[in-house]
């Protein structure tokens, strides 16, 4: 089993910046993408980005994040990250990562992954 804990989350105004981050412990050796999604009140969970665990590669939700999210790791610390930059208040949320442990093919869809962190709030002030 791999533990997820982010953190990085708060209040932010519009145009501003956050940088998430999510450690992971326990069978990390298992990992094979790292995930962020996002809820906002009332609306379905969505997928943000993906990042492959050992080669780098990225996947990134179309529209609404790319340009302006960034995601990466840091296998010595088995941490991902989330770079937000120019936020807008559309982005207010709580924010999750995900381990997937099976296959790696940086899956867009949330009930593929594997593991979940506790989430943490995102608001972006107009």
């Amino acid at each position: 089993q791999v533990q997820l804990v982010e953190s990085g989350g708060g209040l932010v105004q519009a145009g501003g910046s956050l940088r998430l981050s999510c450690a992971a412990s326990g069978r990390t050796f298992s990992i094979r993408d790292m995930g962020w999604f996002r809820q906002a009140p009332g609306k379905e969970r969505e997928f943000v980005a993906v990042i492959n665990w050992s080669g780098g590669s990225t996947k990134y939700a179309t529209n609404s994040v790319k340009d302006r999210f960034t995601i990466s790791r840091d296998n010595a610390k088995n941490t991902v990250y989330l770079q937000m930059n120019s936020l807008k208040p559309e982005d207010t949320a709580v924010y999750y990562c995900a381990a997937e442990v099976d296959s790696g093919y940086l899956s867009r869809v949330g009930h593929e992954y594997d593991c979940w962190g506790q989430g943490t709030q995102v608001t972006v002030s107009s």
